[in-house]
């Protein structure tokens, strides 16, 4: 996979100090795209209530425009100027908010965000960031933000700086540079719009923790409704092919590894997580795809994760990685 030359990203990427926080809230407040690190990945934040600026998000990362965005909201009381906040929703707020958990509510008929984030739906995805850098920007763009993963689409999702700037290029004017995210993994993504709540998407908030919450939760199948990011079967894909629950490995091919006992003969070896623990894992997975994906080989070759906890957000990664390329 081909990348730009370090002297090339550097004027893009910054500290985010007050001086860069102004220099993104304008770019915001003029319509166009930043990109920024939440606790999940790091996104591409565009003005949700602009069109046009919402529009520079399906350009920049070249993404399907049937695909729902995620808005991001300083608080829950913001959120709920713009979806209809019911008792599942205040009871998930109140436990996981600010944190790795999206919301599909049903849009206010009011609501100023633009049609464009719910491709053509009367359901909205939003979330409130934990993170203090996403926290900062939305103060200081004074605005609820459009902001999917910061990467071209179906790629691999970005846990770093430098992993915007080598899949968007100079698409993207601004980065601020909020070093490795914690989690490294997309939110969560549950549908509260219906009869019953239903996960949309696996992440950083597990089953196990959101029904602890509201009781039994249903999961999506494969024939439902695209409703949130990340529910395309081929999604995070990097440029060489993946093949699952390998058990052998060869000596043409990268191997992304889990646990004490890594195969041997591959090319590259790297570990998600050498003692097992699968939130390591997940803080690992897109950073290692992305460091095996620059390697000139074969495929990547992963071994099996547990179907647990967070291995089964993991998994769902994975699968949509390695499924065939539309």
């Amino acid at each position: 996979m081909s990348q730009e030359p370090t002297h090339r990203l550097a004027g893009r990427i910054l500290t985010p100090d007050a001086e860069a926080f102004r220099a993104a809230a304008n770019l915001l407040q003029a319509g166009e795209v930043v990109a920024f690190p939440t606790e999940t990945v790091y996104g591409l934040g565009a003005d949700a209530t602009n069109d046009r600026a919402v529009a520079r998000i399906f350009e920049t990362k070249g993404r399907p425009s049937f695909n729902p965005l995620i808005v991001h909201f300083e608080t829950l009381e913001a959120a709920a100027r713009e979806v209809e906040i019911n008792p599942w929703a205040e009871a998930l707020a109140k436990a996981f908010w600010p944190g790795p958990l999206t919301l599909v509510l049903p849009r206010k008929t009011d609501s100023r965000i633009s049609l464009l984030c719910s491709a053509g739906l009367p359901t909205l995805a939003v979330r409130v960031p934990r993170h203090e850098i996403g926290q900062s920007l939305l103060r200081a763009a004074q605005r609820p933000l459009a902001a999917p993963s910061a990467n071209a689409s179906g790629r691999i999702s970005p846990t770093s700086a430098i992993h915007v700037a080598a899949s968007l290029g100079d698409r993207v004017p601004l980065i601020l540079d909020g070093g490795d995210c914690e989690v490294g993994l997309e939110s969560t993504v549950i549908d509260l719009s219906g009869p019953r709540p239903v996960i949309l998407r696996p992440g950083g908030i597990t089953r196990a923790q959101l029904e602890a919450v509201l009781g039994t939760v249903d999961e999506a199948t494969a024939d439902s409704d695209i409703k949130s990011p990340g529910m395309m079967t081929s999604h995070y894909a990097p440029s060489l092919p993946l093949r699952l629950g390998a058990t052998s490995v060869n000596a043409n091919e990268a191997l992304l590894a889990f646990g004490p006992k890594p195969l041997e003969g591959a090319a590259v070896t790297l570990n998600l997580s050498t003692s097992g623990d699968l939130a390591e894992a997940a803080a690992n997975l897109f950073g290692h795809l992305h460091h095996l994906d620059r390697e000139k080989l074969a495929g990547i070759a992963v071994m099996p994760v547990p179907e647990q906890g967070l291995g089964i957000a993991i998994n769902d990664r994975l699968a949509r990685a390695a499924a065939p390329r539309n």
